[in-house]
């Protein structure tokens, strides 16, 4: 019974811990927006008026760095979880959305493709959960 188990184990392409990462940060970012609103500029006693003011002000950048640094494959990777996650392609279409992603456009720069998608954070968590996976139960 276990080799069925092995037999229907997607390999991803890339670690949870990795896309983990990823949707954390863009969470993060996400509250960061939220907190630069002009909500906090009515009460700076608030927690998004003290989030504007803190120094972590890189986490765009950091993120694009991580992105960046990773090897093409987990790029690709990373574009096809969210195609899934769109609902361009199902988990059986797996290796159809990493080839196709792999390929990319010429010249595309999969790190800038990524950052500008709507919803980057929960595309991916809900690629990941199209493959019976959760980004929730990766230890952090």
């Amino acid at each position: 019974m276990a080799e069925d188990d092995d037999a229907n184990e997607v390999d991803l392409g890339i670690s949870l811990e990795s896309v983990a990462t990823v949707v954390d940060q863009l969470r993060a970012l996400q509250i960061r927006e939220e907190a630069d609103s002009e909500d906090a500029e009515e009460d700076q006693n608030s927690g998004a008026a003290l989030m504007t003011e803190s120094p972590d002000g890189q986490t765009e950048e950091m993120l694009e760095a991580f992105i960046a640094e990773m090897n093409a494959d987990e790029q690709a990777s990373l574009v096809a979880l969210a195609w899934v996650g769109r609902g361009e392609y199902g988990p059986e279409e797996w290796a159809e959305a990493r080839r196709l992603a792999a390929e990319g456009d010429a010249g595309r720069d999969p790190t800038a493709y990524l950052m500008d998608m709507d919803n980057l954070a929960d595309l991916l968590s809900e690629g990941v959960a199209a493959f019976g996976l959760s980004i929730e139960d990766v230890e952090r």
